[in-house]
């Protein structure tokens, strides 16, 4: 058995500029993980993570100046990619399963488009494609993902299906979870500094910029498998932008939970861990 997710120390890639803070349980293929806009490494559920370790050397991090981690901050896109390729380089990884929520699945997305020599598979969890998306997202989650404190009321509307009744219960068993490390916790994220991040964003109009089209090419050509999980109704990140690149990518694989939001994997954390264990292992 190895150590749960939940108990599992905090440590740091000291690196020549700053320290990353991580945490790495399991055993099995590495599996390194990207976090949410906002998020730490206390922001994922730690039954989704102790199910994905059970196959997988699990790996969270979180980002330069964020959560734990020293540095300058900064969610430029460029620099998130720099955080994941370092700590790898770290950690002595020649190639690795990469997976990002949201942001952090823009971040896995750039990362293969940048360096496809690393990667074996990408598994994007409530995430967009590259560009600007056909289906923007609803102005809630916005109005809602920058109040100062996220309770279970924000999480449900955020990452959850307020409509579903299911869904409302399965938010609240996710943030007792999450809510259960009660020592050596990341710091969360000040509001004056996501305040200053967002305010630098260059392009507001996509949560992936890719003017020139040329990652989107990368990725829908290229020889990673591509495993995508979302919600059904996607607040932030609508599934509807991924339909037309089924026919597109050549290697994309798209699951939808019904009756789910932002947050799938929260949402139904061991059906969503399977999948992605099962598509690793068979999917070349």
């Amino acid at each position: 058995m190895t150590e749960a997710a939940s108990k599992t120390s905090t440590k740091f890639a000291e690196l020549e500029d700053r320290k990353i803070a991580y945490r790495r349980f399991g055993k099995g293929t590495p599996l390194v993980l990207n976090i949410r806009f906002r998020g730490t490494m206390d922001s994922w559920d730690p039954l989704f993570l102790d199910e994905l370790a059970k196959n997988f050397e699990v790996v969270i991090y979180d980002y330069t100046g964020l959560g734990a981690s020293t540095g300058n901050p900064s969610y430029d896109r460029a620099s998130l990619v720099k955080d994941a390729k370092d700590l790898i380089g770290f950690l002595g990884f020649d190639k690795v399963v990469i997976g990002g929520w949201s942001l952090g699945g823009v971040v896995a997305q750039k990362f293969t488009a940048t360096h496809p020599e690393l990667v074996s598979h990408m598994v994007l969890i409530g995430t967009a494609p590259p560009g600007k998306p056909e289906v923007s997202g609803e102005r809630l989650f916005m109005e809602t993902a920058m109040h100062p404190n996220n309770g279970l009321e924000d999480q449900t509307i955020l990452f959850f299906e307020p409509a579903s009744e299911g869904s409302r219960e399965a938010a609240k068993r996710s943030l007792e979870r999450i809510e259960s490390r009660n020592a050596d916790r990341s710091p969360q994220i000040p509001e004056a500094v996501f305040m200053k991040l967002l305010s630098e964003a260059k392009d507001r109009s996509t949560i992936y910029p890719d003017p020139e089209g040329s990652e989107m090419a990368a990725l829908a050509a290229g020889p990673n498998p591509v495993l995508v999980v979302s919600g059904d109704h996607d607040i932030a990140c609508p599934i509807e932008n991924w339909l037309p690149l089924t026919k597109k990518w050549k290697s994309l694989h798209l699951l939808t939970v019904p009756q789910a939001g932002h947050g799938p994997h929260h949402q139904e954390p061991e059906f969503c861990a399977e999948t992605i264990t099962s598509f690793v292992k068979n999917v070349r």
